[in-house]
């Protein structure tokens, strides 16, 4: 026998687990059936596309066996198994790097953080909820050895050669005191009907049944085997014949998830290409929806065989967070992910996905506002996304996004927005470049409100990245506040040109600002403050060329604002009048500076602004 040490992760996994993780412990029953089910579709698959397995037989399905006495319960399967360094590496180590950010999303939430166990795909080690010892029987496809895997889930695992007729996996829990509750039948059934009745497999559950003995006149017990789940594809058959729970209990057993979805789309295509799809919205956002590492959340079949689960190619990335399933009836059963990539008819079928997905989510958005409200506040920023990659759908992903406005509380859409468009108004404006309570006292906005003209209020840091490319909503044009061009928008064509009689003023701020600043003009968008900055219309602003140097985009050109003035306002008029001195020196950089804090842009020098600050208040006290 070989006695190993687990990796540190694992350690710091199982004591999250055991002594964090009790709010549903149920949970290792579905966990360990999923387990079960992924082995034997892998197992399927292989008879079915590779020579070396097509011979091997092959009786899918999942056995469950009770000990009540003994407090044990075994979770057999007859699927792909694993040989001594599969144990190793699936059950010793952590392969993922996803389940490290496990480690890190733990909130303390005992319901949330439960949840998180089937999402990052750690899902055995919930065994250790519920057994102080787990022994585990394995033996791969094809091979003839089997291997012994034992550990109490604290000090490392033990690892031997072992006997097993067939292929597949062997888990026998010796129950603790917290698990002793699950050594009950009618509880075990309770959980598989909760969980895992949609399994595409048939699920056996073997236990000691009490039935009346009327001659005898009492209850005796036999040892029973019973399937204990539907075992269908619920997605192949016709909409009229299921139920919401139906839909809800498949979502809970391919999700991994409590709670019920917001919303699920059915549809089964026929004609030129022939396919089923049932696509889920999640209530809440996966917590990897912004990794790299996303864990994909539809699976693929070919005539209800299992292909993969994996394949980031079945939907667009920006619809990461769908869950479900795809099963097609023209895809070849050997289709590799490779071949996916190239492939004509999943193009065709992801396209149609895409549009079904859109559509029926504008059809919610219209027809119930409160549940879309849900779906939005979980999922516009996927969205916004699609914006940048998706053409196709632009103009539906346009309709789906939601935004904060200066005109009303909470969300609004585009579509709403154009209709309370005044008769004044040329354009949609829209103000991007920091947080929202930044943005919402910008001195840009000013004279919008003066005007009573709305503009909406993109907070998010891929707004700007996103609709510098996107310059109409249909037939009207759509146009960021903080870039030059909009100036002419909201010009006054009724009152006088102040350019010309500011000329002094702009040369003076020029030659003090010098090479800081692309111009110096005089605004017509300020009412109360005394500057502002913006950009030209196909740069980013300064905010914007901060956050790509964040990301490490160190050749970022170092782009200058535009400073613009407000003529009107007092300080403005007093420089105009006054001689080009030290005061006004400072003056000038003071307005450039307190103009980028307004921005939310660190100052460069903060000790210099604070001598020239000093300087000004003490001429003024």
């Amino acid at each position: 026998m070989s006695k190993r040490e687990f990796q540190t992760e694992v350690n710091q996994l199982l004591q999250l687990i055991v002594h964090s993780l009790y709010s549903h412990p149920e949970i290792f029953l579905r966990e360990l059936i999923s387990n079960s089910s992924d082995a034997l579709d892998k197992l399927r698959h292989l008879t079915l596309v590779d020579d070396a397995y097509k011979s091997l037989p092959f009786t899918p399905r999942i056995d469950l066996e009770l000990d009540e006495e003994k407090k044990t319960l075994t979770i057999a399967d007859t699927g792909i198994g694993m040989n001594q360094e599969d144990l190793i590496s699936h059950l010793g180590t952590i392969a993922r790097s996803g389940t490290k950010t496990f480690l890190a999303q733990l909130s303390g939430d005992a319901k949330r953080d439960s949840n998180l166990i089937g999402q990052f795909g750690v899902g055995f080690y919930s065994s250790f909820m519920v057994a102080d010892r787990v022994e585990v029987v394995s033996r791969k496809a094809a091979e003839d050895q089997a291997w012994r895997w034992v550990s109490d889930g604290q000090t490392g695992f033990d690892i031997e050669p072992a006997e097993r007729s067939v292929a597949g996996t062997t888990v026998l829990l010796h129950f603790n005191e917290e698990g002793k509750q699950y050594a009950n039948s009618w509880r075990l059934q309770e959980i598989v009907k909760k969980y895992s009745n949609h399994i595409a497999f048939p699920i056996f559950l073997t236990y000691d049944k009490s039935e009346w003995n009327e001659a005898e006149k009492k209850s005796v017990k036999s040892r029973t085997t019973e399937q204990v789940n539907a075992a269908s594809a619920l997605w192949r058959r016709p909409k009229s014949e299921l139920k919401d729970e139906d839909y809800k209990d498949l979502y809970k057993s391919v999700a991994g998830d409590w709670e019920d979805p917001l919303f699920w789309f059915h549809t089964k295509a026929e004609g030129s290409l022939e396919y089923t799809t049932l696509f889920y919205v999640p209530a809440k956002a996966p917590l990897d929806l912004y990794q790299s590492e996303y864990k994909v959340g539809v699976k693929l079949y070919v005539k209800r065989v299992f292909i993969m689960d994996d394949a980031k190619e079945l939907l667009p990335q920006y619809l990461r967070f769908v869950r479900g399933i795809i099963d097609s009836e023209d895809l070849p059963l050997n289709v590799s992910r490779e071949i996916l990539q190239q492939n004509r008819i999943l193009t065709s079928i992801r396209t149609a996905s895409v549009k079904k997905i859109l559509s029926e989510l504008k059809h919610i958005a219209a027809a119930q506002p409160d549940q879309y409200l849900k779906f939005i506040t979980e999922y516009n920023r996927p969205l916004k996304e699609g914006l940048y990659g998706d053409f196709a759908n632009r103009e539906t992903l346009l309709d789906l996004i939601r935004f904060k406005s200066t005109k009303v509380e909470g969300l609004t859409s585009l579509a709403d927005a154009k209709g309370r468009m005044n008769e004044r108004q040329k354009s949609i404006y829209y103000i991007t470049g920091g947080a929202e309570s930044l943005l919402r006292t910008s001195p840009l906005l000013e004279i919008y409100k003066k005007k009573d003209l709305e503009v909406l209020i993109l907070d998010d840091d891929i707004d700007e990245i996103v609709f510098s490319a996107i310059d109409k909503y249909g037939d009207i044009d759509l146009k960021a506040i903080n870039k030059t061009s909009t100036s002419e928008d909201i010009k006054d064509e009724s009152e006088p040109d102040k350019a010309e009689t500011l000329k002094p003023l702009l040369d003076k701020l020029k030659a003090i600002l010098g090479d800081r600043v692309k111009d110096v003009r005089a605004s017509v968008r300020l009412a109360d403050s005394p500057s502002c900055i913006v950009s030209d219309e196909e740069e980013p602003s300064i905010k914007m060329q901060q956050m790509m140097r964040a990301m490490g985009q160190k050749d970022i050109p170092a782009l200058k604002p535009t400073l613009e003035i407000n003529p009107d306002h007092e300080i403005v008029r007093k420089l105009l009048a006054r001689p080009d001195d030290a005061v006004a020196q400072d003056a000038a950089w003071l307005l450039l500076d307190q103009a980028l804090l307004m921005e939310g842009v660190p100052l460069q020098d903060p000790a210099i602004f604070v001598q020239r600050l000093n300087r000004m208040l003490t001429l003024s006290i």
